[in-house]
């Protein structure tokens, strides 16, 4: 910045200088405040914006308030916000050593595919191709990948039944299993799409524990609940062969009435699901934890159960 002689008068950009005898940068703040203006309707005309003008015109100290810029934000992780996951019942089938059968003991239970049985067991569930993808967040850490988490799944076959508890599968444990979160939070399981038998929306179990070794206690559990799959899906699925007891089935509830999603109607449980019959679906789920908070779910229903089904399992 430089003064130039005007009308014999010291000025700067055709401005008088209030002190002539200083520098341009020590004219006092009003000065100051109208070459600010001065450049910002410069700046407007040229296209650049109002807050262009004031990185210009404050250099490079105005960037000292936060600033992101677009490459910045589009390369950089974000993690989907969530409440926290409803804690409900385990129900009266979970294999986790609260209701007798333990999977969680067995050498082998951490696997991605969890169709087969492993160990003793020798069965395959058949039905519709699904893959469960569940991305949990540490909500006592603002929303963040709650990576390393041990995330526990089970649900019935197509039958509605329940392996190591119904009869005739007590000896099989397939469509249970461990997955390990990795650095997005995420866990994923191949399966086939449960069925929908009487009392219950067609749903999904899960447990989460604060990490692997957590995982022969029960107990240590710190969230409990359970997926619900969206309706039109499952009548598209229960349409398919094998699927028959759960075409009847699911005409006898419905989302809002049943015992475990009908006080929000699955609001946070409420799964996406994209895919079809042929190539198989998947449903996804974010899920939010909050280590904070005491967990209330896990054991069994508060209306009782936990006997080995002789047929079609009980609700829950």
């Amino acid at each position: 910045m430089t003064k130039e002689l005007k009308n014999n008068e010291l000025s700067y950009e055709g401005r008088p200088l209030p002190r002539p005898q200083d520098e341009v940068v020590d004219q006092g703040l009003s000065f100051d405040i109208g070459t600010l203006f001065s450049r910002r309707r410069a700046l407007r005309f040229l296209g650049l914006g109002a807050a262009g003008g004031v990185l210009v015109a404050c250099g490079t100290n105005a960037g000292s308030a936060s600033t992101t810029s677009p490459t910045a934000s589009a390369s950089s992780t974000t993690s989907t916000t969530t409440g926290e996951i409803p804690d409900e019942t385990a129900g009266p089938y979970p294999g986790d050593g609260s209701n007798g059968a333990d999977v969680l003991e067995q050498s082998g239970v951490v696997r991605k595919d969890i169709r087969s049985s492993f160990g003793t067991g020798s069965a395959t569930a058949e039905g519709v191709p699904m893959t469960l993808e569940l991305v949990i967040s540490d909500l006592a850490k603002g929303g963040s990948p709650f990576t390393g988490v041990a995330v526990y799944v089970w649900h019935c076959n197509r039958d509605g039944e329940y392996s190591m508890y119904s009869q005739g599968i007590t000896d099989e444990n397939y469509l249970r299993g461990v997955q390990i979160a990795d650095a997005d939070g995420r866990v994923q399981f191949t399966s086939i799409f449960p069925a929908c038998y009487d009392g219950r929306w067609p749903h999904i179990h899960f447990e989460v524990y604060p990490d692997q070794a957590s995982i022969t206690d029960s107990t240590k559990a710190i969230a409990t609940s359970q997926v619900a799959l969206p309706q039109n899906i499952c009548e598209t699925v229960y349409a398919q062969t094998g699927y028959e007891k759960s075409v009847s089935g699911l005409k006898k509830v419905t989302l809002s009435g049943d015992n475990v999603f009908g006080d929000d109607g699955g609001a946070l449980q409420l799964a996406t699901v994209t895919g079809d019959v042929t190539a198989g679906y998947t449903v996804a789920l974010n899920v939010g934890v909050n280590t904070t908070t005491k967990p209330t779910g896990g054991g069994q229903p508060p209306t009782g159960g936990g006997q080995p089904p002789t047929g079609t399992p009980p609700a829950r």
